[in-house]
C-alpha cells in the first residue's frame, strides 16, 4: 500500500530589505561575500533553500523556497538579526551597520521564478544599464523618501 503526502507545498518568495536609510554600507566586496553566506546558511538553518542572492551596497535581494511553517516576518527579523551581527563584528566600532527597519516580499509563480533569480544574480548589471524592475527594488524606506 503507498502512503500518500499530506500537504504539498511550493512557496517561493523574493524578499529585498535595505540598509539603514539606503546608505551604501555593504561596498566592501568581502563584506557582501561575508553576508550573502551568512544570510544564506542562516536561511537554510530555518528550513529554506536558497536559490538566488545579490544586490546593492545599499540593498539586498533574495529568492528563497519557504516552508509553510514560518513566518515571513519572523524569517526577515532572524535573517536580518544575524547578519547584523556578523557585519558589526567584521566591521569593529569605528563602522556604522544597521539595517532598515521593513522590508518587501513577493510571492512568485513557477514561471516568474527564473526570472526573479537571474534578475537578483545581476543585480549589478541591472544597475549600472538603469534596467530596473522597480517594483522589485522597492522597500518601505524608499516610499517614503
Amino acid at each position: 500500500m503507498k502512503l500518500r503526502q499530506r500537504n504539498h507545498t511550493e512557496l517561493v518568495l523574493h524578499l529585498v530589505w535595505a540598509t539603514w536609510k539606503r546608505m551604501p554600507l555593504i561596498a566592501d566586496e568581502d563584506l557582501e561575500r561575508c553576508l550573502w553566506r551568512t544570510i544564506q546558511a542562516e536561511a537554510e538553518a530555518k528550513g529554506c533553500s536558497v536559490l538566488a542572492i545579490g544586490g546593492m551596497p545599499d540593498h539586498i535581494h533574495l529568492v528563497l523556497v519557504h516552508p509553510p511553517t514560518l513566518s515571513v516576518s519572523k524569517l526577515l527579523n532572524q535573517l536580518k538579526g544575524v547578519s547584523s551581527s556578523v557585519a558589526r563584528a567584521r566591521l569593529g566600532t569605528e563602522s556604522f551597520f544597521q539595517w532598515a527597519e521593513g522590508y518587501a516580499a513577493f510571492s512568485l509563480s513557477t514561471t516568474h521564478c527564473r526570472h526573479a533569480i537571474a534578475y537578483v544574480e545581476r543585480q549589478k548589471e541591472h544597475h549600472s544599464l538603469n534596467d530596473l524592475w522597480e517594483r522589485w527594488e522597492r522597500t518601505p524606506e524608499s516610499d517614503s523618501a
